[in-house]
């Protein structure tokens, strides 16, 4: 599946406080997240339902671990655009901290 890449800027007017960086997804990008994440939400209720069932726990712990494969591949597309747009940016600006920033995201992301 074939996706366009995000790419990434400096947006010194970022509200919020946090990281003023963004990123700007394609249209098919971002339906194809939120689209993931939709259901991932839906699984995590489901999880939720199976336990004020008292399901059996071999069947929500399968259901977790659906939901945690689910959230890795939100994660992989995400890895990868920025891999392929804001750290090829960034590293040709100049900006070689990028590489331990990104070491640390993929340190979080295997935990």
């Amino acid at each position: 599946m074939e996706q366009t890449a995000p790419s990434c800027h400096d947006d010194h007017g970022a509200e919020g406080g946090g990281s003023a960086r963004k990123s700007h997804h394609s249209d098919q990008v971002k339906a194809n997240l939120i689209s993931r994440l939709n259901r991932i939400e839906g699984q995590i209720r489901g999880v939720k339902g199976m336990i004020e069932k008292d399901t059996y726990c071999d069947d929500i712990l399968n259901q977790i671990a659906s939901v945690q494969s689910a959230l890795n591949g939100v994660g992989k597309l995400l890895l990868e655009g920025h891999m392929r747009s804001c750290v090829i940016e960034r590293i040709q600006a100049g900006e070689h901290e990028v590489i331990d920033e990104l070491l640390v995201t993929v340190n979080k992301l295997m935990k």
